[in-house]
């Protein structure tokens, strides 16, 4: 006989399985989409397994086993009240909790063939997870499946990454340091030895801090995707015969037949090296040359930062007074609106409308910071 512990556990899991398995057999009827039906028909199936084995092994434990029409019954008044999204995005957060629920379990259940029903199940349920997670966010420009079908590689580039990094880094040092020399012009008014002095120290340490941030911040992108990997190849070596379903059921989702897609993943499983660099590729989004350079961000980003920085500061080498604050001004606005549309480069806006954010934005940095010069300057 079973104890109380080990029998909530079985009835509570067996009677999550059984929902699970109504619910996908339910959304896959009402699904016009032949492969995602065919994912759903298999999902469902799975859980129809998980649950049996619950019932073979309450069985044996002399567990009395509920009655499932029930527990249908009552899932079918509450499909009615919810959309097809809605139950989507359920069964997506079930199946992650299901994971975390059998992990839990094999942290106390004792060695037998319950413990290794438990550990079999827990792999299954990630797979589920994952291409449940497919299917919820198919729709989604931003989403898993866009990730896994790698339409969107291009944006995680290492040239990309670096013209991200000079546009941002010049954007930062243009605003900062603007708002630096119009608050000392306002202080001195336009004492320019002053106004280039304070320029300067804030251009170095701009750039300094863009590039430091830069780098460090690709240097943690590039052990992130490091550690993706590594733990992709471990799940590989785990559990490959789920890896293999998962890149399968990815192949389908991205149109291929269930045969084509079967197909082409035992060709790629007997090269355990190709597998996991397409494992990688189309469940990830990872490349070989996706990780940042953090040198290269941070040179770029230095760089751009110094060159935005230096702009405001320029007339005062030249002018003095009023002439030179008013000069400072318009390059710096002009400056602003430049750096605005190459902002567009990477944010894929207006190039117009970015460029006149951009310089309104500056035109009421300066004005503040010119503002609160002159006040300090009377106190």
């Amino acid at each position: 006989m079973a104890d109380e512990r080990v029998t909530e556990a079985m009835l509570r899991n067996w009677h999550d399985e059984v929902e699970g398995a109504y619910t996908y057999r339910e959304l896959a009827a009402g699904e016009p989409d032949e492969h995602r039906r065919s994912i759903l028909i298999r999902l469902a199936e799975a859980e129809e397994h998980h649950a049996a084995l619950w019932e073979q092994h309450m069985q044996e434990l002399g567990i009395a086993i509920p009655d499932k029409t029930a527990v249908e019954s009552k899932l079918k008044r509450s499909h009615r009240s919810m959309s097809r999204e809605a139950w989507l995005k359920r069964l997506e957060a079930d199946e992650q909790q299901d994971v975390g629920k059998y992990r839990d379990l094999l942290g106390w259940l004792p060695a037998g063939e319950v413990r290794k029903s438990v550990a079999m199940m827990a792999q299954e349920e990630a797979g589920h997870a994952e291409s449940l997670s497919a299917l919820v966010h198919q729709h989604s420009p931003s989403d898993v499946l866009s990730r896994i079908l790698g339409r969107e590689h291009w944006h995680v580039t290492s040239s990309s990454g670096w013209i991200g990094d000079a546009i941002y880094g010049a954007n930062d040092g243009l605003g900062a340091i603007f708002g630096i020399v119009a608050g000392v012009a306002g202080y001195t008014h336009g004492a320019s030895h002053l106004i280039a002095v304070s320029g300067l120290a804030g251009m170095l340490a701009s750039a300094l801090s863009m590039g430091s941030g830069a780098y460090l911040a690709a240097k943690a992108e590039g052990e992130v995707h490091q550690a993706e990997i590594a733990r992709e190849k471990r799940e590989l070596q785990e559990s490959p015969a789920e890896e293999r379903e998962e890149l399968a059921l990815f192949y389908q989702l991205k149109g291929l037949s269930e045969e084509e897609a079967h197909e082409l993943v035992d060709r790629l499983s007997s090269n355990p090296d190709a597998m996991l660099k397409t494992l990688v590729q189309e469940e990830l989004g990872l490349t070989e040359d996706s990780a940042p350079n953090p040198i290269v961000s941070a040179a770029s980003s230095s760089l751009a930062t110094a060159i935005g920085a230096i702009v405001p500061v320029i007339p005062f080498f030249f002018m003095q007074g009023t002439a030179a604050i008013v000069v400072a001004a318009i390059i710096s606005l002009v400056a602003h609106f430049i750096v605005g549309a190459l902002k567009t480069k990477v944010t894929a806006r207006n190039w117009f409308s970015s460029g006149l954010e951009m310089t309104i934005v500056g035109a009421i940095e300066g004005a503040i910071t010119y503002g609160l010069g002159l006040l300090l300057a009377g106190v």
